[in-house]
């Protein structure tokens, strides 16, 4: 009976080896769990039916083949009812990442079954909503990228036509064509560094610098705006700063951005100001303005492109174009040195826009 029982096992092992390595390469999931459950019926049926024949004397045959093949037919009908709920769960996403594939980026699969369906749906979800914000984000790039190019060069042409038509002076126009170049200029600009930023071709080189000298330039160059603008400029540095490792045209550019972008929000009377912390390893510069601050949307998709609160893309008195890639390029900009650009709101109103740099 001892060699009865060792043959019998033995056979199994090898058997469910071979059968495993068979289960293996076919072609679909539902296939393979369909297959295991069969081979989980098999295996155990043959070995009992082997056994009872070889104890036919003993006169229990048919209460042990009976006994087998109830309990063999209830685990087929488990395995079975979980086999489909696996491949259902599977067909979800394959057919999600079919619509996906089919230009549908709406799509979204049904979040359930044991956790590791659950996971791969909820990522699958996660991944989904990010293509769709991609590509809506890439034709609204399109779309205004059309509108504001457009308008500076119909201006252009409106001021051609008319110089040719003898209706003004020949340098009558030159001061605002001259205008409308240099936004033509700075728009082509920011679309072809969001490209470079985008496809990971801009190298910024880090170099150690001072945090006060990058803060008294940008104060430098907005002194004269904030006279007009009848805005005050205020600094607040800690004594002890340390330096902080960055690449200085760029961060300088950033923070011309959020100056500006805070100048146009804060109304005669308010105030712009700049201030930096030092949280752990970090420099936390931050650009605050007493205007009238972000709605929750504006927070959630500020630095997404050509995107803005109130919708206004134009040029202000100082000749910039406000196309909407500003915060988009500084927030790129800034985490290709190691750091992170935030919008908030400030707690007695008005908008902030912090970032950070590592320290030196």
């Amino acid at each position: 009976m001892i060699l009865l029982a060792a043959l019998v096992a033995g056979a199994t092992l090898i058997t469910g080896l071979v059968a495993a390595m068979v289960i293996r390469r076919l072609s679909s999931v539902g296939s393979q769990l369909v297959a295991t459950a069969l081979v989980s019926l098999a295996l155990p049926l043959a070995a009992v039916t082997i056994s009872g024949l070889v104890m036919f004397h003993m006169g229990v045959d048919v209460e042990i083949l009976t006994v087998a093949a109830a309990s063999a037919v209830a685990a087929l009908g488990c395995a079975l009812v979980v086999a489909r709920a696996i491949a259902h769960r599977l067909s979800l996403v394959r057919q999600g990442a079919s619509e996906m594939a089919s230009g549908s980026f709406a799509v979204r699969v049904p979040v359930g079954g044991p956790a590791e369906l659950a996971e791969l749906a909820r990522s699958f979800n996660a991944m989904a909503e990010s293509v769709e914000r991609l590509f809506s984000a890439r034709r609204e790039i399109v779309a205004w990228a059309s509108h504001d190019l457009r308008s500076p060069i119909a201006s252009l042409q409106a001021m051609i036509e008319a110089t040719e038509d003898g209706v003004v002076a020949p340098g009558h126009y030159l001061g605002a064509m001259a205008d409308r170049v240099r936004a033509l200029r700075g728009l082509v600009d920011d679309l072809f560094e969001l490209a470079s930023l985008d496809a990971g071709a801009l190298a910024v080189e880090l170099t150690e610098v001072s945090v006060d000298s990058l803060v008294s330039r940008c104060l430098r160059s907005f002194a004269a705006e904030a006279e007009t603008r009848r805005v005050r400029l205020v600094r607040r540095l800690p004594a002890a700063l340390p330096g902080v490792r960055c690449a200085p045209d760029a961060v300088e550019r950033v923070l011309d951005n959020l100056v500006a972008n805070a100048f146009r929000f804060t109304p005669a009377g308010g105030s712009v100001m700049l201030s930096a912390d030092v949280l752990g390893d970090q420099v936390h510069l931050m650009v605050e303005d007493s205007g009238t601050g972000f709605d929750q949307m504006a927070v959630e998709r500020a630095a997404d492109p050509f995107w803005r609160a109130d919708g206004a893309r134009s040029l202000d008195e100082f000749g910039r174009s406000h196309a909407g890639l500003g915060l988009t390029i500084a927030k790129a900009l800034i985490e290709l040195q190691g750091g992170d650009l935030r919008v908030a709101n400030r707690p007695g109103g008005g908008g902030r826009v912090s970032f950070t740099l590592c320290c030196a």
